[in-house]
């Protein structure tokens, strides 16, 4: 299989990006970042105080992925990024059309929330995750996933349609 792919593994929070990411990225033996690890602190302080991103606060943060990702096209990544809109799937993909494949993380709002409830240690209150669904737009380009597998299938199902 070609590694020469910028994976965004994409979703809301609690999805469960991160795990994914790492374990899809030691499968392909590529890096893995986490897009949590590049927000700025105003980012980070407005989120843990229980208010949502805008378009406005992402906009710096999204560039800084793609930048990222431009930087790792000849060997390839896994970059876990929430990507809930179109316009920001755009920013991600700036000079990285063939080269950049989503995988979108699919869960309820129950599911999810009933994950987030058990996750320690994490910036993203609980309270935000109504904001995410809302503000999502499933993506119509991505290699879609239930959360309801273990994280060994996802990750045979993303290489399987990825073949």
């Amino acid at each position: 299989m070609d590694n020469k792919y910028i994976y965004i593994v994409m979703g809301v929070s609690g999805c469960g990006k991160s795990t994914i990411g790492t374990l899809l990225a030691n499968e392909l033996d590529i890096p893995f970042f986490d897009g949590d690890d590049y927000h700025p602190k105003a980012n980070v302080e407005k989120m843990a105080s229980g208010k949502a991103l805008n378009d406005e606060d992402r906009k710096g943060w999204l560039q800084s992925l793609n930048k990222l990702a431009i930087e790792h096209k000849a060997p390839g990544a896994v970059i876990a990024c929430s990507a809930l809109k179109e316009s920001y799937r755009a920013l991600l993909r700036n000079q990285l059309e063939e080269e950049m494949v989503f995988v979108y993380l699919q869960g309820s709002f129950t599911e999810i929330h009933e994950r987030l409830k058990n996750r320690k240690g994490h910036y993203m209150p609980i309270a935000l995750l109504k904001s995410q669904f809302e503000t999502l737009e499933p993506p119509k380009d991505a290699i879609e996933i239930s959360i309801n597998h273990n994280p060994k299938e996802i990750i045979a199902k993303i290489l399987d349609k990825r073949a």
